[in-house]
Formats: C-alpha cells, sequence, structure tokens
C-alpha cells in the first residue's frame, strides 16, 4: 500500500493510541505514537512528520502548549488537537496558535481521517482526501477565492455595508471579535471590494508565528543572515507588495517586532535580515484580534501607536449567540458545503435539532457550528440530520448511555474519561472542588459526568 504520510500520534492513553495507530495503518499512514508531550517532542526532533494528533490533555502539559511547541520547532507541521467537548473553548482557541482544526470526543473514526486527509492536502502531501484541489499556499489559510456570506440579520447588513465603505480606500482596518467569527473571511472580502483586488493577499497568523522567525516571515532574509539560512528568501511585505497584507491575531506579537512593523508601515520601507538595503513597499494592512488591544495597551503590551496606526478603521463582528436570526443561514450553508465535501446528501435539520441549535451558546462562533454541522453530516444516515449525530453538551448536556463493551474509538475515549475522573477523586479523597479544579472543569460539569458515567456521588 502507498504510505500517504508520517502521522504522529500523542496520548497518554495507551489503548487509544493502539486503536488510532493500527486505523491509521490500515489506510495507509506510518504513525508513531508518544504518551507525554514531552516524548512527543523528541520524536518530532528525530523525526520528520507530517502530521501531529495530541489530545488536548496530556500529563505533563496542555495540548495548547505543546502545539506552540511544535510550531515552535517545526512550523510546517499539520496539529489537530483532540479534546472534549467541556473544553470547546480552547479547542476553537489553539485555531489561533496554528492548529489545523480540533475533533472532539466521542471520537469517530471517519472524521479523524477525514479531518488528517484535509490537513494534509492543504500541507501538500499525497493523501486520499475527498477535496482534489491543489495545495493551498500556506501564506493563508483559507483560499482567497473562499466566497464571503453576509449572513441575513440586521448586524451582518450593517457590518458588510461599513466593509464595502472602508474597502475602496487606502485606511488600516482593525477587524475584532471573538475566535471563529470569521475574521479572516471579512478581510479576505475587504481586499476583494478594495482597488487592490487583482493584487495579492497574504495572510500572516500571528499567534503560530515562532518569536524566532518573526523578523525573517515579515521582512525576509539574505542568504547567512542566521544559522539555516542557506538561501535568501522574501517576507511576507514583499509578497503583498501592490496587495493586501492581513495579520491574524495581531495582539500575539512581541513587542520588538511590535516597533520594527511600526516602522514600516511609517516610513513604507524596510531592509531583508542580513541586508542592508531598503526595500519600499506598498502594502495596505488589515490586522485581526480576538483580544481587548486597549486593554493590552494599558498594560503595556501592545504599542499605543501601533494601536492608533492599525485602527485607522475599525469592525467588530458580535458572537453567534447575538445574532440567532443567522443561525440557520450559516447551518444550511455549512450544511451544503459539508454534503459536496463528505459527498453525502443531507437535506436539512430535524425542528427538534434547530431547538437544540437555537439555545445553545455557541462558543466557538461560526467555527464551531461548521464542524458541529460537519460531523453531523458525516453521521447522519437518512436524509435530515437528527439529535442523535449532535454532540452531547448540544443534545441534552451529557449522554446518560454509555456502552463501555465493545472496542469502538467512542468507547475507549469513554472509558479513558472514566478512569480518569475516578483516579482524580481518588488523589483528592473525593473532595469534588478540588477535582474539578484538576479536571479544569466546574462542579456542575464534574456531577453531569458522574452521573453520566455511573460514579457514586459520595
Amino acid at each position: 500500500m502507498e504510505t500517504k504520510g508520517r502521522i504522529l500520534v500523542v496520548d497518554d492513553e495507551i489503548d487509544i493510541c493502539t486503536l488510532l495507530k493500527g486505523f491509521l495503518e490500515r489506510k495507509g499512514y506510518v504513525v508513531e505514537t508518544a504518551h507525554t508531550g514531552s516524548d512527543g517532542l523528541k520524536a518530532l526532533s528525530k523525526s520528520e512528520f507530517d502530521l501531529v494528533l495530541t489530545d488536548f490533555r496530556l500529563p505533563d502539559q496542555t495540548g495548547l502548549e505543546l502545539l506552540k511547541q511544535m510550531k515552535a520547532a517545526n512550523p510546517n507541521v499539520a496539529v489537530v488537537v483532540i479534546t472534549g467537548y467541556s473544553d470547546i473553548r480552547m479547542a476553537v482557541e489553539v485555531i489561533k496558535y496554528g492548529a489545523f482544526d480540533y475533533v472532539t470526543k466521542p471520537l469517530y473514526p471517519e472524521e479523524i481521517l477525514n479531518t488528517i486527509n484535509e490537513a494534509l492536502s492543504q500541507n501538500g502531501v499525497v493523501s486520499s482526501a475527498p477535496s482534489k484541489a491543489p495545495a493551498k499556499p500556506k501564506t493563508s489559510s483559507k483560499s482567497p477565492d473562499t466566497p464571503y456570506f453576509k449572513g441575513e440579520s440586521i448586524e451582518s447588513q450593517n457590518i458588510y455595508k461599513n466593509m464595502e465603505i472602508v474597502a475602496p480606500t487606502p485606511m488600516s482596518v482593525l477587524i475584532q471579535g471573538e475566535t471563529g467569527t470569521g475574521k479572516e473571511f471579512v478581510a479576505k472580502e475587504i481586499h476583494r471590494l478594495s482597488k487592490r483586488a487583482k493584487k495579492p493577499f497574504v495572510a500572516i497568523d500571528c499567534g503560530a508565528l515562532p518569536k524566532d522567525i518573526a523578523g525573517s516571515e515579515f521582512f525576509g532574509h539574505e542568504k547567512g543572515a542566521f544559522t539555516g539560512a542557506v538561501s535568501a528568501r522574501d517576507g511576507k511585505f514583499k509578497l503583498a507588495d501592490g496587495g493586501t497584507l492581513f495579520l491574524d491575531e495581531i495582539g500575539n506579537l512581541s513587542y520588538d517586532i511590535q516597533l520594527k512593523l511600526l516602522r514600516v508601515l511609517q516610513e513604507r520601507k524596510f531592509s531583508k535580515l542580513g541586508g542592508s538595503k531598503d526595500i519600499e513597499v506598498d502594502v495596505r494592512i488589515l490586522a485581526a484580534t480576538n483580544e481587548n488591544l486597549k486593554q493590552a495597551v494599558a498594560e503595556g503590551t501592545f504599542r499605543e501607536d501601533l494601536y492608533y496606526r492599525l485602527n485607522e478603521f475599525s469592525i467588530r463582528l458580535s458572537p453567534l449567540r447575538n445574532r440567532k436570526s443567522d443561525l440557520m443561514f450559516f447551518a444550511n450553508l455549512f450544511i451544503d458545503q459539508a454534503n459536496q465535501q463528505l459527498e453525502k446528501s443531507v437535506s436539512g435539520i430535524s425542528e427538534e435539532v434547530i431547538n437544540k441549535f437555537q439555545s445553545y451558546t455557541w462558543p466557538g462562533n461560526l467555527r464551531e457550528l461548521k464542524n458541529v454541522i460537519k460531523r453531523g453530516v458525516l453521521l447522519t444516515q437518512g436524509e435530515e440530520m437528527q439529535v442523535d449525530v449532535l454532540p452531547e453538551e448540544i443534545k441534552y448536556g451529557f449522554n446518560n448511555e454509555v456502552d463501555f463493551g465493545d472496542d469502538t474509538l467512542k468507547s475507549v475515549a469513554h472509558s479513558a474519561e472514566r478512569d480518569r475522573i475516578l483516579s482524580v477523586l481518588e488523589q483528592t479523597g473525593n473532595n469534588k472542588s478540588k477535582a474539578a479544579k484538576i479536571l479544569n472543569i466546574d462542579r456542575k460539569t464534574l456531577y453531569n459526568k458522574l452521573k453520566q458515567f455511573d460514579i457514586q456521588n459520595s
């Protein structure tokens, strides 16, 4: 069988590692496993991997900490994070630090396989992903041709009017909103509506940018400028010349890079690392953040002069929970996309699912909705999506009917979660408050888990 790529699975549950390894090897991948974050980093330093599949909760660190270290060691490796739905906010957060995507427990093999194939296809690795599109450029996580859908709410219509007003101008725009609200799509639509539409749109994910290579990514470098600089390279400013440079998660830039960025915006010229020649550029800046930059300015972690340079015009995106009238518009849109991608024919969703969607808070916003719809389409056997394919938190809190009797990924994940809770309860002398704190969940969630797994609440 042809090898499709090399995958590193990092999970402290040996059973999950074994099942994932066997499943993915049968699909043609070469798979290695590690049970701690430090072991995962050691494996990454010794061998080349195309993708890392890691649990969010590891014995020695979180998946977010591991993600940052792996991206610093190998910026091109794709990372997919496995998480429980109680960690959905953090699961969405890992995207801004460079994760390709996340998958939630219980694990479904076909969902994991599809996500892996998408990640490897985007990175240019040969895969069996349904999409046959060529690898996307690594300057952006989404294709510049992806259409923008404005939604149906009055707020969405007003946001689009502001985009139409500011797009033809040379003004810098600061796009603000929670993770998953569609900030990059807004940036791309502003570029499409601008006078620079035929010029490059180049994106930099500042959250996933290791500090030691940030200067090179922005400005490029000359051969020999630093260890490993075996040839000269253009930075993103040069690549975006004449067009638009999108700085995603701008609040994550280090203070010294902020200063260098400010100088380029003021002088419209820069020099490569290791170079002495000034390079003039004509670049429009669009920036995005899910942080409160005014507060960061007050705390001294973000330069005030750079803030005002970037914030010549501001667009704020509201979370999905505050614009529920857009919910079904995007749900139906994502069903169409998932049908095409997964070669399914789901026609819609049931009234019960609509009610569940309307009562849920969507902490991951549009990105979470898209993932929920995609998983739902994958699991739906008929023409209409029913409530049984929804994640437990959306469905009714937690699933009270858990079967530990088979050897599926789903049962192993539930069993591992139950064993972890029992272990922590024993460790804390059955102190629920301490156990909830160690598990990083609230007491209500813990009590629901105790009920779910039939653990005696003594």
